[in-house]
């Protein structure tokens, strides 16, 4: 660096002998070697960034590594390239400038801030770095890292923030550090979503409550669908209509998540649907009823059998049976449970070794609810609403062979044909 001052010493002294006054060859001869020094860190970034980063690149597709491949697609290596006009101008351009206090003193702290950022800078591309390759494992679906390294990022940013504000200020980071606990107030605030956040990722991945691909249903937030990104203070989720809803990570905790991994896991879905019947329609078997619901593949063998139960029963207690309410007859709306009940149990589409119910509801002003509790052997929403149409086709259809009436309010189409009936 000696070697540099006196070249520069040199050079405005054959300025002088050239002619010009020794004031303004000395300055002319520091606005050269700043320029001679632009240039060379110029030369310095031109070779690191067209010749060792192009190396460096030929090198990774060489290799089958997949981490340098990952470190080169987060740019790392091209941000440490930033360093080399940085380090030239640090090093040099106080020397070059050495009678110039004050500027020597601004380029030398502006060279230390911006070798800060690009330490920030590179930081934050191995904290991608890291997060894509933990991306590719399989934990990283029940325990995403994205919030954490969101902090992280934060915590260096703000350290960097302190240490360029200091020093281009002049003063100490601790003395400011100390200075800014005055506004720790505003800074909670400002980042009380992000603090929120963190903690409801702690718990979230703690608790394993919502992981990446889980199918999640929070109906305040109108979100419905698959969880596909879990950050620092918003989770995307990618509704059925191919919408994306973003809900606050810390709403997840704090408000109501219905959570499908419990049925994706276990590879079935529920139907849990009914049918209402019209009470009107429900009422006892007759001979012939009977005789035709035995010839039912699926109820066969239980008519036969619940009649000979049922005959057996008031004999022996000696009812007479002459009087319909006496004691104890099959009804179509039984039969018609039993029916369902065997056409369920046979359905090559639902799971045998789970629930399977056909019950009654309470009744309503709607009729009487024949609810259909099973669940399908699969949790492909396609298939699953197939299935499901499937079954309640079928039993539509059938109903009236049971002589049974879906119930459904009044129409105008109702009310026309009641009308015609009346005027004939």
């Amino acid at each position: 660096m000696e070697l540099l001052s006196t070249f520069s010493k040199s050079f405005s002294k054959w300025l002088v002998e050239q002619g010009l006054n020794e004031q303004v060859s000395i300055v002319l001869s520091d606005y050269i070697w700043l320029i001679g020094v632009a240039i060379l860190a110029w030369i310095a970034y031109f070779f690191v960034k067209r010749v060792l980063y192009n190396f460096l690149q030929r090198l990774v597709k060489r290799s089958t590594n997949q981490i340098d491949d990952i470190l080169l697609e987060q740019k790392l290596f091209r941000r440490l390239s930033y360093y080399a006009p940085a380090i030239v101008i640090y090093k040099v351009a106080p020397w070059v400038i050495s009678g110039y206090a004050g500027m020597a003193i601004f380029i030398t702290r502006t060279m230390e801030a911006y070798m800060v950022l690009v330490t920030i800078l590179v930081i934050e591309s191995f904290f991608n770095s890291i997060h894509h390759v933990y991306s590719t494992t399989e934990m990283s679906k029940s325990r995403p890292i994205k919030g954490f390294i969101q902090v992280a990022k934060i915590f260096v940013y703000a350290i960097g923030f302190i240490i360029i504000l200091s020093w281009l200020l002049g003063q100490k980071p601790l003395a400011l550090l100390g200075g800014l606990g005055a506004l720790s107030a505003v800074l909670m605030l400002v980042f009380k979503d992000s603090i929120l956040g963190f903690v409801a990722g702690i718990q979230l991945s703690a608790n394993q409550m919502v992981q990446i691909g889980d199918w999640i249903a929070m109906p305040k937030y109108d979100a419905d669908g698959s969880v596909i990104d879990i950050s620092l203070t918003t989770v995307k989720i990618q509704n059925w209509d191919n919408t994306i809803s973003m809900v606050p990570t810390y709403n997840l905790i704090s408000d109501s998540v219905k959570n499908y991994r419990g049925m994706q896991e276990a590879g079935a879905r529920r139907i849990a649907r009914s049918i209402n019947i019209n009470m009107n329609s429900i009422k006892f078997c007759t001979s012939e009823m009977l005789e035709r619901f035995e010839r039912i593949h699926y109820i066969e063998s239980y008519v036969k059998l619940k009649e000979e139960e049922l005959i057996s029963y008031n004999q022996l207690n000696n009812i007479d049976s002459s009087v319909v309410v006496n004691g104890r007859r099959q009804t179509n709306i039984g039969i018609f449970r039993a029916y369902v009940s065997e056409y369920i149990m046979n359905h090559p589409n639902i799971r045998k070794d789970l629930t399977i119910l056909v019950r009654q509801m309470p009744l309503s002003e709607s009729g009487l609810p024949i609810q259909i509790y099973c669940f399908t052997d699969t949790t492909v929403w396609k298939d699953y609403e197939r299935i499901q149409s499937d079954i309640f086709d079928h039993l539509l259809a059938i109903l009236p062979y049971f002589d049974l009436q879906v119930f459904q309010n009044a129409s105008g189409s109702d009310f026309s044909k009641l009308s015609s009936k009346t005027n004939n």
